[in-house]
């Protein structure tokens, strides 16, 4: 066996080259991007124990093992969660297997990566869980004998706090890489600067930082500077540097992913990383043994380039303060203490909407505050909600709630999204999880979310409504989103239900609407516990008001639609009423809901049943006079043919 110093000890002697991409290599020998790279340790080991040789003939020093997604979060998307030691063990040895063969010293790294889901306030992992999965990876590597580990890719700081915490609590004898990816703009997806990664991993005596992945060499060059000087300012012992860019920015040739950097321009670009002072040097996604072979040539010729004369940073304006702008109508009228009265309405299937125009234009005239535009409900093809909102608002003249699902958004679009719905005038918000696609007419629709509703009324109230997009970049002048969120009063489980209100209402929210009530008490009992628990709920409340139509109605509902339940008594009161009178017992049940809702809550959350808007003035009349706002203009004969309103509420599940 050879025998070789600490990894520490070799830096003292000069600049280390790390090897290339893993999954790059994968990918060119035929395992397509929705394979589980970490488990060809068991079941393709001569392929990886061949990349690992091909990058040591080509000058490598550190070996990265193939387990960046061997954690049980990402191993679970393969049905391989209990699979985190094994597969963690077995890359470590096809990594010393390859190096016994080299002749030479070289230090195997155990590659750990984020865990592929996104941590709270914005995702539902705990901090405490997302340290114990990295502990367990981290523990397995460092069990199987590796010499450093890395930390690598992670976008979250935040994530890759925990993850250095973890690895210092079960192996803090060894050497320690921790990089983080870097946007084409300089500061993480996260929103971080270079600055701010040095400094938290400084506190954190982290040995080796610097940054990987994303971008190619060209982008990572200013990161890598920026790093630089924040390490000269910070005084102490310096960390070492550590770069490993993507070959360039990936692009699609003949239906395969290629990456455009040739290696000579990136050993080009690996002298200018060195002359900042960057000690362990490698490539990440797109990069080759050729490529690593570049560099070895490069450190060979020049194996201490003169120091880069360092520039000015320019730092960044500060955002800007935000602006003071009115409230918007909604937010006036629960303000004023009368009984708000919101109705709900779909989006047509089509590209018409002036039917849905002129139920808005007898509604408002019938004395309805303001209209909730859903956004596909049960999963159904519609006109796209915004569309509806906006007309509505400029052709009707009436203030509209839209729904706003989390679910099918990545983190890009919700926020392309919201300056889009706020450019259009549309300010009242009502943030969902939103129905599964699975549901609905397009089954095979994505259902991936970047972030939960808690995580995104915290966006929009401290970031948008600030200023700011997600990374802190500026973007022009504040919005001025109100922003409502869901409650399941009757959801199986209280105790959860009333930590993720309180989720939300820590976040920012300005209202609350619920599921129907068919129960006011069982409202009140709801509220009485959080009030107990939590504290008093000081935001507005619109209680959700479905009547029933008949018993098939009901029981449809208590038993296929989640969060919905109507009592036994109430449907008792409708099968004793008989098919022919269960339409009037129906209306009857909710004017008695409504008067008692009225006594207590700030609103009424109107769900017409299959398009009769007609309801909304008979429920109306039940209002006590001393919650009645301005009162009706009129009630103006409307046809119950309408467009058809769904029965489900299935998208007023939050965050489960």
């Amino acid at each position: 066996m050879i025998s070789k110093p600490s990894l520490l000890e070799r830096l003292a002697r000069g600049p280390v080259l790390a090897d290339g991409a893993m999954g790059t290599m994968l990918y060119a020998r035929g395992f397509s991007f929705d394979r589980c790279y970490e488990a060809l340790n068991l079941e393709a080991p001569d392929v990886v124990r061949e990349i690992h040789r091909l990058y040591l003939e080509a000058g490598a020093e550190i070996l990265e093992t193939n387990t960046f997604g061997a954690n049980r979060y990402r191993l679970a998307e393969h049905g391989l969660e209990d699979q985190v030691a094994r597969l963690n063990r077995a890359g470590v040895e096809l990594a010393r297997q390859a190096a016994s063969a080299a002749g030479r010293p070289v230090w195997i790294a155990g590659s750990v990566g984020p865990l592929g889901v996104p941590l709270a306030p914005l995702g539902r992992v705990k901090a405490v869980e997302a340290r114990e999965a990295f502990r367990e990876q981290i523990a397995a590597l460092a069990e199987a004998g590796v010499d450093l580990l890395i930390l690598e890719t992670f976008s979250s700081l935040p994530e890759l706090v925990e993850a250095v915490r973890a690895a210092q609590e079960v192996a803090p004898h060894l050497p320690l890489v921790a990089e983080m990816t870097f946007a084409q703009d300089g500061h993480t997806l996260m929103g971080h600067t270079p600055e701010e990664v040095v400094d938290a991993l400084m506190a954190l005596g982290v040995p080796l930082i610097g940054a990987n992945c994303s971008v190619g060499p060209a982008k990572l060059l200013p990161v890598i500077r920026r790093m630089a000087a924040r390490v000269r300012e910070a005084g102490g012992p310096p960390p070492d540097l550590v770069v490993m860019p993507n070959a360039g920015w990936p692009e699609m040739a003949a239906g395969r992913l290629r990456y455009p950097a040739t290696p000579d321009y990136f050993a080009d670009y690996a002298r200018r990383f060195l002359a900042l002072g960057v000690r362990v040097i490698g490539g990440c996604c797109g990069t080759t043994p050729e490529h690593i072979a570049a560099i070895r040539r490069t450190l060979s010729a020049h194996p201490e380039p003169a120091p880069e004369p360092q520039p000015v940073i320019l730092m960044p304006p500060p955002p800007p303060a935000p602006m003071e702008q009115p409230p918007t109508e909604l937010a006036r009228r629960l303000r004023s203490g009368r009984l708000v009265i919101s109705v709900e309405v779909d989006p047509p299937r089509g590209p018409d909407a002036s039917g849905l125009l002129e139920v808005a234009r007898s509604l408002k005239a019938g004395g309805v505050d303001v209209l909730n535009i859903a956004d596909s409900p049960m999963a159904r093809l519609r006109m796209s909600p915004w569309a509806l909102a906006f007309l509505v608002q400029n052709h009707v003249g009436m203030e509209t709630i839209l729904h706003f699902p989390t679910r099918g958004r990545n983190l890009l679009r919700i926020q392309s999204d919201l300056l889009a719905v706020h450019a259009l005038g549309v300010r009242n918000l009502f943030i969902v999880m939103g129905d599964p696609p699975a549901q609905g007419d397009y089954p095979e629709a994505s259902d991936a979310m970047d972030i939960v509703p808690s995580g995104l009324v915290r966006l929009i109230k401290e970031r948008f409504n600030a200023g700011q997009d997600h990374a802190g970049e500026p973007i022009g002048r504040p919005t001025a989103f109100f922003v409502g969120v869901a409650l399941n009063f009757n959801a199986p489980d209280p105790a959860r239900e009333i930590k993720a209100l309180r989720r939300k209402v820590r976040a920012g929210a300005d209202f609350i609407m619920t599921q129907p009530v068919y129960e006011p008490e069982a409202l009140r009992a709801f509220l009485r516990r959080y009030e107990e628990e939590a504290g008093p709920l000081s935001i507005p409340i619109l209680a959700g008001v479905l009547p029933l139509v008949s018993l098939r109605h009901a029981e449809f509902l208590h038993n296929e639609v989640p969060g919905i339940m109507v009592p036994e008594a109430v449907r008792e009161r409708l099968r004793r009423a008989g098919e022919e009178r269960a339409r009037g017992e129906g209306l009857r049940i909710a004017q008695e809901v409504v008067a008692e809702l009225a006594e207590f809550v700030q609103g009424l959350y109107v769900m017409p049943p299959m398009g009769r808007y007609e309801l909304v003035f008979s429920l109306m009349e039940a209002i006590p006079p001393h919650r009645r706002g301005g009162g009706r203009t009129g009630e103006p004969a409307m046809e119950s043919e309408g467009p058809q309103v769904s029965g489900g509420r299935g998208e007023l599940s939050d965050e489960r």
